[in-house]
């Protein structure tokens, strides 16, 4: 019997992929220079990175994968050497055209998607979704890691330029929501609270959905139904601050404030620290 993917998004990597290129084709000379969510890049330089994104992964495919210059020995390591190849690539990428830097997207964009269409989606990933706190993760999850990336970098890009409404959909929104939730389990692991606390996260609008993540006798779970529909604590977010605190577009305090909170508030305190992307919230 054929195993269901958890989160499939393997077939909208197309899709995205297209309304990046509609997206950055429209813009004009003063757009590329906007900045963004993304601190200190423009939306030239989130662009240049998506490209950086691709190409490292159509270079594995080709069987070349540069080795760190430096031991990596915790989470942090990995957040700096990650972040000095990143500025490096956008950095090289300044003295690029925008016009150059969208056909290297639409060269390498497809190759991209072809080389994890080869993997076996229920095998070790090359590499873990270490923001989950996994050391060891499937094709699958990996896959949908670089979904969220490419979701929410595209959509930096168009919250710099007024352009945010084509990736709000039930179709592209929600599968980035269902993996960065897969990280809550992995946030409340230090808190304390009695088996059976359910606590409750909410996006709202036709595009989210409700994730609960439950303590177990030695560790909390997420799920996606509680039959009774109790909770402890539950806490309900705009689709829109939703996808901004989970990849520090915005600090807790302002997303707690375009939240709401019913229940036990100090049981939601890992919610509001929860960072679905390679970074660490300070």
């Amino acid at each position: 019997m054929e195993r269901s993917i958890p989160i499939p998004t393997l077939h909208l990597y197309p899709v995205l992929d297209e309304l990046l290129i509609e997206l950055l084709t429209s813009l004009s000379p003063e757009d590329w220079d906007k900045p963004t969510l993304a601190r200190q890049w423009s939306v030239k330089d989130v662009a240049a990175h998506l490209l950086d994104t691709s190409m490292r992964f159509v270079s594995l495919a080709d069987g070349f994968e540069k080795q760190p210059d430096k031991e990596i020995k915790s989470y942090n390591d990995l957040i700096s050497y990650l972040n000095e190849l990143n500025n490096t690539w956008v950095n090289v990428m300044k003295r690029v055209s925008p016009a150059q830097l969208i056909k290297l997207l639409e060269i390498t964009n497809p190759r991209y998607a072809d080389y994890y269409a080869t993997l076996d989606p229920f095998s070790p990933a090359k590499y873990s979704v270490a923001w989950a706190g996994e050391e060891t993760s499937l094709n699958w999850f990996h896959i949908a890691r670089d979904y969220t990336e490419k979701w929410h970098h595209q959509q930096q890009i168009r919250e710099a330029v007024g352009k945010t409404a084509p990736l709000m959909t039930r179709e592209l929104f929600y599968p980035c929501m269902d993996t960065f939730m897969q990280a809550l389990p992995y946030n409340f692991r230090d808190v304390n609270a009695q088996t059976g606390t359910v606590i409750h996260v909410a996006v709202k609008g036709e595009a989210g959905g409700d994730w609960f993540v439950v303590k177990q006798a030695e560790k909390w779970v997420l799920d996606k139904t509680v039959p009774d529909s109790r909770f402890d604590t539950s806490v309900s977010f705009n689709p829109d601050t939703a996808w901004k605190l989970f990849t520090k577009g915005i600090t807790p305090d302002v997303a707690l404030k375009d939240s709401v909170i019913k229940g036990d508030a100090a049981l939601a305190n890992g919610i509001f620290k929860m960072v679905s992307v390679l970074a660490v919230r300070e």
